[in-house]
């Protein structure tokens, strides 16, 4: 066991420990713009050596449990996985507390600048870990995180790839695509309020300005926001399947 709640233990042992792993989680110290970070490195430290590397992003609650399971089934399967903060250490916010949640997810969202200046710093960070293979990273959220993950995109981030799990997808005018040089895989709900349909069309209008652009998006039918994390609009169909969407993008992406 590793001291995670039920419900996240339960999505953890749906990727097996391999024989003879070690996996072990450390706390990475980075700033921005003032503000001290604590984000945490999982990896397999069985496994020598620098690997191929996720940079995970958390929801609109920071940096809790969940981007860490995340974290954890990433290092089982042999990747560097290094969830990244972005709120502040400290800086967390409980399930029932929306009107926190979402006053500290506004900032960012109501801020491009500072939006994607402290996701690229977690980013660059991340990049500068001996376990981390720094010419193979892909970077993924969730929630608020999907968000982060499409802005750092668009600042031209040298990654191999981007994975967006039920993220708002806000589109530019002009369209920002072709600053993106990795491709893109976009996971969200078919019923999902925040992302209504208009929105999937503005967004993907945006991308057809990048004639170069690879992407893809998945759209799961009956599946609310948010729909990979415990709670109520967990659905473990979208949930499996999007996660089994986003080993393929790997398996494509990173060597």
């Amino acid at each position: 066991m590793t001291g995670f709640a039920p419900a996240h233990e339960q999505l953890l042992a749906s990727v097996p420990l391999p024989e003879g792993a070690d996996i072990v989680e450390e706390v990475m110290y980075h700033e921005h713009a003032g503000t001290r970070l604590e984000s945490v490195v999982v990896r397999d430290r069985s496994r020598p050596g620098p690997a191929p590397t996720v940079v995970i992003v958390h929801d609109w609650t920071g940096l809790r449990e969940y981007p860490r399971v995340r974290a954890h089934m990433l290092a089982r399967l042999g990747y560097t996985a290094v969830a990244i903060d972005l709120y502040g250490a400290g800086v967390r916010f409980a399930d029932d507390d929306m009107e926190g949640a979402s006053g500290e997810a506004g900032r960012y969202y109501g801020d491009t600048e500072l939006f994607r200046g402290r996701v690229r710093a977690g980013f660059d960070a991340a990049l500068e870990r001996p376990e981390v293979d720094a010419d193979q990273v892909v970077v993924a959220g969730y929630c608020f995180g999907g968000s982060a993950t499409l802005e750092l995109a668009r600042t031209g981030a040298p990654a191999r790839g981007f994975a967006s799990f039920h993220g708002i997808l806000t589109s530019y005018e002009p369209a920002q695509s072709d600053r993106i040089v990795a491709p893109l895989l976009v996971l969200t709900g078919g019923s999902d309020p925040i992302v209504p349909d208009s929105a999937i069309t503005a967004f993907q209008d945006e991308l057809r300005a990048n004639d170069d652009l690879d992407w893809q998006l998945t759209v799961y039918s009956g599946a609310p926001h948010a729909f990979t994390l415990p709670g109520p609009n967990y659905r473990e169909t979208a949930d499996r399947r999007s996660w089994h969407a986003f080993l393929g993008f790997l398996g494509e992406t990173l060597e």
